[in-house]
């Protein structure tokens, strides 16, 4: 999961810790504990929202972005490598099948957190 948190905090930028464990369907609880991980790691940076001094703010440091950077660079070469061999038709038929999953992934209910 840490990859994939990263990831999202890449793209959204500064966000409350609520909303990160609202993206990926998990209890507060939960993303508390990967966010304090990666914290620890140097990863992440936690600060008090400014509007609500109860909630807090997480980011990507420094060392984070850089870190995902190097790991999405990697896993795209990764991937360009797997599909090299492919012909453009299959290319093309594989892009629309996943995008059709991942339209059924975004729509289907989530399932509660057995950690929380």
């Amino acid at each position: 999961m840490a990859y994939s948190l990263l990831a999202h905090l890449y793209d959204a930028g500064q966000v409350r810790v609520t909303e990160v464990g609202c993206h990926f369907g998990v209890g507060k609880a939960t993303i508390s504990r990967q966010i304090k991980t990666l914290e620890e790691l140097g990863l992440v940076t936690r600060v008090p929202d400014p509007q609500d001094g109860r909630a807090s703010l997480v980011s990507l440091t420094e060392e984070g972005a850089a870190r995902y950077g190097r790991a999405h660079g990697a896993r795209l070469a990764s991937f360009r490598e797997m599909l090299a061999g492919w012909e453009p038709a299959e290319l093309g038929r594989f892009a629309e099948l996943l995008a059709r999953f991942n339209e059924s992934v975004a729509a289907a209910p989530r399932l509660a957190d057995p950690f929380d």
